[in-house]
């Protein structure tokens, strides 16, 4: 899995990263510090001017992160109408092919509906096969019987079949795209040169521990959150298939 797919991993890390970063700058480089006491104003400009480029590029990267998120949960949602419109349009098949048509494609909202909520790896293989083994079946359904019967009724069995298998692609390629590396590798050094500022500004480090430590803290916090909403499958915040779950059959009475 992507690194990023462990929030708390990146909360801790950018913690003990974040620290370190201001308790070098607050009790090292002494003679740098004496240079900053001189011109404490400039300084100040500096260290609000990278405070807010930081700003700015955690703000961007949470917008992309939510705007993802929004994405997957609007595809979730697409998928499952296309499911249910393919489960009406069957009807309009001879009764055996119907019957087998709807066994499939109840078949696969099962396999989606575990693909939403599996987060183990080798689980989430099975059930990529699986979707790729049904959704050959699912198309061989309807191809033989539209050679066989070219109208406008089985057209539409066609096209919602093709609008079933286009979904899944969709889905798959909103839960590939990610924050590029890149990015999370971009705030990291700024956030870091951030903390390092700031401990280096400082003229009684010991006064002003806790205020360093809440810096540090409050930018963590702000990362993590970002990782949680950006990770389909890690931490806390997922995309769950509420849509497909109300397109399942009711299961019949005893």
């Amino acid at each position: 899995m992507n690194p990023m797919d462990y929030p708390l991993l990146i909360l801790a890390v950018s913690l003990l990263l974040l620290w370190f970063a201001s308790w070098i700058g607050a009790n090292h480089f002494p003679k740098l510090r004496a240079q900053i006491s001189e011109h404490h104003d400039e300084f100040e400009v500096i260290h609000a001017a990278t405070l807010t480029l930081l700003g700015l590029i955690i703000g961007f990267s949470f917008s992309m992160a939510v705007s993802r998120y929004d994405q997957r949960k609007n595809l979730e949602e697409a998928e499952a109408n296309a499911i249910g419109t393919e489960l009406v349009r069957a009807e309009l098949l001879p009764e055996l092919e119907a019957a087998h048509v709807k066994k499939l494609l109840v078949e696969y909202l099962d396999a989606r509906v575990r693909f939403y909520e599996e987060r183990d790896k080798a689980v989430l293989e099975e059930i990529d096969a699986r979707t790729v083994k049904l959704q050959a079946e699912l198309w061989a359904s309807v191809r033989t019987t539209a050679l066989a019967r070219a109208d406008p009724i089985m057209a539409l069995v066609v096209s919602g079949m093709n609008d079933v298998l286009n979904s899944q692609g969709y889905t798959l390629a909103a839960w590939r795209n990610r924050i590029p590396e890149g990015a999370w590798i971009m705030m990291e050094v700024i956030a870091f040169i951030a903390a390092f500022l700031a401990g280096l500004g400082t003229r009684a480090p010991n006064a002003t521990r806790g205020l360093l430590m809440l810096l540090t803290f409050v930018v963590s916090i702000a990362f993590f959150l970002i990782a949680d909403i950006d990770s389909p499958r890690g931490g806390m915040i997922h995309v769950a298939p509420h849509n497909l779950l109300s397109v399942l059959p009711a299961p019949a009475p005893r």
